[in-house]
């Protein structure tokens, strides 16, 4: 897989993200050999602080052993504590955590958050400052308010729907007053008619209630995806934008199905498809007849754009 993104997708770096040190370790080494930029990417979701800061540093000293064999690697200290992380928002959980955020109690669960995620993001970053010399960044969404100047990279998670369309290119572009490289983590929307209207959202538009079942009504769309790739990449090259990453390759738990059961891959973000065991595409038609996923059209569309720039 990671060949393919770095052959056929044309991409020159790859942020790998998990919770899992080792196989983000084996998943960056493999990215590495084929020649793409690391943005290392330790994902803890559902820690508190206190679990989170040794993590974060077995991470840093692993990314350092792979910087020193001569890898290109940047450090992402974690991504949107304030709604991934314990502690910072009501809720033990993330799917108790995100109700919050739609509800009454919103502003008030929201005091105080950018000053409690801060302090924390500052002792992130002496942490492994000694341990890991390259450059270092976090994730970052617009509830964080985060205090950029230990960091080397603006970090942001840009998703863009109705919510903030109007001032979308004004955000970003003050993002730049901090004078440091900015990069784009995480962007992109789902795979259904109208998932650019919701953004980072769509997701939670497309799912009852339950997290696990598909809304009714809903009418896929490849497009959409590509709409969305299409607008927001020429405001990216003229901001000046670092580096972009969609969200994300693959969705491991969204497969796609015409038939036999509902087509979750529509409330993802993936740009290709995970084909269902049953009612997927025959081997000998696929792109990759030995892979079970299938290039979506933004695959194609973001391929093209990078091809380009070669």
């Amino acid at each position: 897989m990671i060949r393919i993104i770095a052959e056929d997708l044309h991409c020159n770096a790859i942020r790998v993200v998990g919770d899992d040190p080792d196989r983000i370790d084996v998943a960056a080494r493999c990215a590495a050999a084929a020649g793409l930029r690391v943005w290392y990417s330790p994902f803890p979701c559902e820690m508190t602080n206190r679990q989170m800061l040794p993590f974060f540093v077995d991470c840093a000293e692993r990314a350092e052993r792979l910087r020193q064999d001569g890898a290109d690697v940047v450090l992402v200290t974690g991504c949107e504590l304030s709604l991934f992380a314990r502690g910072y928002l009501p809720g033990d959980t993330f799917a108790e955590r995100v109700p919050v955020l739609a509800g009454p109690g919103r502003e008030a669960a929201l005091q105080g958050v950018p000053d409690r995620v801060n302090a924390f993001l500052g002792e992130v970053v002496d942490a492994v400052r000694p341990v890991f010399g390259g450059l270092v960044t976090y994730a970052s969404n617009p509830l964080d308010g985060v205090d950029w100047s230990p960091f080397d990279i603006v970090g942001l998670d840009a998703f863009r729907g109705l919510r903030n369309a109007a001032t979308y290119r004004e955000d970003l572009s003050r993002e730049f007053a901090h004078g440091k490289p900015v990069a784009i983590l995480e962007v992109g929307c789902c795979t259904f008619r109208g998932a650019g209207d919701y953004g980072g959202a769509g997701w939670y538009v497309a799912m009852e209630p339950d997290g696990v079942t598909l809304k009714s009504g809903l009418v896929r769309d490849e497009g959409e995806q590509v709409r969305y790739i299409d607008d927001l990449m020429p405001v990216f090259d003229e901001e000046g934008v670092d580096s972009v990453f969609w969200f994300s390759f693959i969705a491991g738990r969204s497969p796609h199905r015409t038939q036999g059961g509902p087509d979750l891959d529509m409330a993802s973000y993936s740009i290709v498809k995970l084909l269902d065991e049953k009612h997927g595409i025959p081997s000998p038609a696929r792109a990759y007849p030995d892979l079970p996923w299938e290039p979506k059209e933004a695959f194609h569309a973001l391929a093209g754009r990078y091809a380009a720039l070669k």
